[in-house]
């Protein structure tokens, strides 16, 4: 068996290349849509198009706002998402029956596939194309995270899950530079979008070298799932929010499973809320501080360098058999980060706001991941961590339509704080974890 640390190192250089490809098309959205709009005739474009401007007479959102691309941006996102709740737990699933290696490089087979299309994607039909595969295909890093949760070391397990956070940081902060540059090399009436593509297709298919020559495999076969037929149904009963939200899939005793379930909701109220915000961040960055795209560039890049810092510092050594009491402590902040930034009128007290943001953007997930790592048996990683991944994906493509209606609704200032407030919730679900944890100590 390879060692802790050969794990998690070959885990970080594999999730940070995949973020690296997977990152630079996030700032070609609106470029895209442009290079979408010149032509009369697509009919899938004109469809969502009314749909987006549907959407935005609903919110009431001002004709002077130039928010459809964002909008548009939003609506793929969550498609994205919507897949990778659906796609999560069966990969995970699989993963369990034929081992992590073999169902990574089969996920970045596929990606590497989504990253062709997009290549050659001419028309608005063939992107869209492409992204449902990409959504169906992307579940190489929740994998990459049932491999560290197989990892016996629970210091090592927390170490490699705040180690996959570094790598998220990094991809988020350097992938989007690099996909800008590659498409200011062509013209914005040529395909501009056909280098970024194939540098995100390079960054797939050095990944799978990487992991095919690298990377241990972490769950013996006498470990594995004795049934493709139980793992597969019990994957497909995950699909059902209900049996979601309570790890049905899993096998583990009425305590464990309370437990879980609890870090589950948890994980998906912050992240409902948090990726909501976000998603209104460039809203309020333009509306009142007159951000252009460089500020806003400027902006997430000294996030992802805090976040970096954070992640590869602190969070690194100090989470380690602390990873509740951190992620409690992380939303105290953010709560207050989003009450400043909903008060600011000044960029400084923005980027004051800002702060503990990056923060908790560092620090909540990698610590519940952790958390959650340490639930179910050896063969039944990949659906533990496939679930929460779910959880994820479902609340980040619901997260920002929420958030939208109450930002263009009710204002700025009132989204902030009240989300700000909202995330008291999570906050009261970890509380009552401590409850549970403690009563059962006490029983035991």
């Amino acid at each position: 068996m390879a060692s802790d640390k050969s794990v998690i190192t070959w885990i970080f250089i594999s999730v940070l290349v995949d973020l690296l490809g997977f990152t630079v098309i996030l700032p070609l959205f609106p470029a895209l849509l442009d290079y979408y709009a010149k032509s009369e005739n697509d009919q899938l474009y004109n469809t969502v198009l009314s749909w987006v401007e549907s959407f935005r007479s609903l919110l009431r959102i001002p004709v002077e706002e130039p928010v459809t691309s964002v909008l548009f941006g939003g609506l793929l996102g969550a498609l994205f998402s919507f897949l990778q709740y659906v796609n999560a737990p069966l990969l995970g699933a699989l993963s369990d029956k034929y081992g992590r290696k073999r169902i990574i490089i089969l996920s970045l087979f596929g990606s590497s596939f989504a990253c062709w299309m997009w290549s050659g994607a001419n028309t608005f039909a063939c992107f869209v194309a492409a992204r449902i595969v990409a959504g169906i295909s992307e579940g190489n890093i929740s994998i990459c995270m049932a491999a560290l949760a197989d990892l016996e070391d629970k210091k090592a397990k927390s170490r490699g899950m705040a180690m996959v956070g570094v790598a998220y940081s990094i991809g988020f902060t350097v992938g989007p530079f690099v996909g800008a540059y590659m498409s200011s090399l062509l013209k914005a009436d040529q395909e501009f979008f056909a280098i970024p593509a194939y540098f995100a297709l390079a960054m797939c298919l050095l990944d799978i070298v990487i992991v095919y020559l690298f990377l241990p495999e972490t769950l013996p076969e006498e470990k594995r799932a004795s049934s493709l037929y139980l793992s597969w149904r019990e994957g497909l009963d995950l699909i059902n929010p209900k049996k979601m939200f309570a790890f049905r899939a899993v096998e583990m005793s009425s305590h464990d499973r309370c437990c879980v379930s609890i870090i589950g909701l948890a994980y998906f109220l912050y992240l409902f809320f948090f990726s909501g915000l976000e998603f209104t961040l460039t809203f309020l960055t333009h509306n009142r501080f007159g951000f252009t795209r460089m500020d806003q560039g400027k902006m997430f890049a000294v996030l992802g360098v805090i976040m970096t810092l954070v992640q590869g510092g602190y969070i690194r050594r100090a989470m380690i058999g602390r990873e509740i009491a951190i992620a409690k402590r992380s939303i105290c902040v953010l709560i207050v980060g989003f009450v400043v930034i909903g008060f600011a009128t000044e960029a400084w007290v923005l980027y004051a706001g800002l702060v503990p943001f990056a923060y908790a953007a560092a620090s909540v997930v990698p610590c519940l991941s952790s958390a959650v790592s340490n639930y179910g048996g050896i063969s039944e990683k990949g659906r533990v961590m496939g679930t929460l991944r779910s959880l994820g994906a479902l609340a980040r493509a619901t997260g920002p339509c929420f958030a939208s209606v109450l930002y263009w609704l009710l204002g700025s200032r009132f989204a902030y704080v009240l989300g700000g407030l909202l995330l008291l919730l999570p906050l009261k679900v970890l509380k009552i974890l401590n409850k549970v944890l403690a009563k059962h100590a006490k029983e035991n």
